[in-house]
This record gives C-alpha cells, structure tokens and sequence, in this order.
C-alpha cells in the first residue's frame, strides 16, 4: 500500500526547492518585465494577456488584481486585457480562423505601439500564444513570456522572459502563480509609489 502522506511530503519538498530556485534565478528579469509593463500602463498602454487551459486561468488571474487591487490599499484601476474570456470571441475566431488565431486576431483588433503582452505557455511552444507575439511584435507592442524550463519558440520573440527551471507542467504552474503575484506588487507599487510611513 502506497505511503500517501510520504508522498504528499515530497511534492511539498520539491515545490518548496523549486521555488527557491525560482527566486534567485527569475529576480531580476521579473524586475524588468514589471518596470516594463509599470512604464506602459503609466503612458496610457495597457496590458494583454492570453494563454491556455491553466495559464488562461492565469492570465484572468493576473488581469483581475491589476484592473480590481492585489492588496488592501486604495489606488486606481491599472488597464489590463484578459484574452481569454470573452467565449463569443474565442467561439468564433476558433469557428472563422482556427484555434491558431484565436489570441492574434485580438491583439489586432485591441493592441497598440506602446502595450504590452504577457503570453504564458508551460512549454513555450502553444501556435495560439506564438501567433499573438508575432501580432504584438507586428503592432510595435513588447512582449513579457511566463514558460517552463529552455522558453521554448515563445522565447525568441520576448523582450523579457520568465522561464521556470523545470518540465513538470504542475511545478511551472505553480511557480506562475507566484511570479504573477510578485508580479503584480512589482508594478503596483512602481506605478504608485507609496508615501514615506505608508505601510507596505
């Protein structure tokens, strides 16, 4: 009979030990895709966002504690794009154009020279998010990439890349939702720098 609480233990460990690498490793381009973005958004750009199956629920994820507030602390709305969402959209581009476009024909339609995109794949291979950077990087926008271990092709079209030193599709995932959050902070607090004695 298997050890089930020996290996609950262990998938803690290696996520622990992962996310320590992570950290040391993923800190400084995670600095530079948030000063990036903060740059943006203070221009008047915007933020999109698209991935797919758990990094679509990302990229939702991300959206909503930039457009609503990560913490407590009152500020304004920061504009950021879910490209995942709107299931008439997604419906009919997969319907007209293929699954492929679903993503680039709305870069299209909503980016512009100065935003931003966040594409996450685990693999950094997905044709839909791979498509969506070459629109952005058509449309003069920059581009931020959330991958697994190498970047995969996504990696090649990026201005900064954040590619998680591991293959596992659950251990990137999880260490997306961190960078995400940290993410998030980052560009928070550079957009709206806090008063000297304002709490952290």
């Amino acid at each position: 009979m298997p050890d089930w609480e020996a290996m609950v233990h262990k998938e803690f460990l290696e996520g622990v030990a992962l996310r320590e690498q992570a950290g040391r490793e993923l800190a400084g381009p995670l600095v530079r895709a948030a000063a990036l973005i903060a740059d943006a958004l203070r221009r008047g750009g915007k933020l999109l966002l698209c991935g797919n199956g758990g990094s679509a629920a990302d990229a939702q994820h991300y959206a909503t504690e930039l457009v609503a507030r990560l913490y407590q602390r009152e500020r304004p709305a920061l504009a950021a794009v879910a490209l995942t969402t709107d299931t008439s959209a997604l419906t009919a581009l997969a319907n007209d154009y293929g699954f492929e476009r679903v993503f680039s024909r709305q870069v299209e339609a909503l980016g512009r020279p100065g935003d931003v995109l966040l594409g996450l794949s685990t693999s950094g291979n997905s044709p839909n998010v791979l498509l969506a950077i070459a629109e952005a990087k058509r449309r003069s926008m920059q581009v931020v990439v959330f991958t697994g271990e190498g970047g995969g092709r996504m990696a090649d079209g990026a201005d900064v890349v954040l590619a998680v030193p591991a293959r596992n599709t659950m251990r990137v995932q999880e260490i997306h939702l961190t960078l995400g959050h940290v993410l998030c902070k980052l560009v928070e607090e550079m957009v709206f720098p806090r008063d000297r004695g304002e709490e952290a």
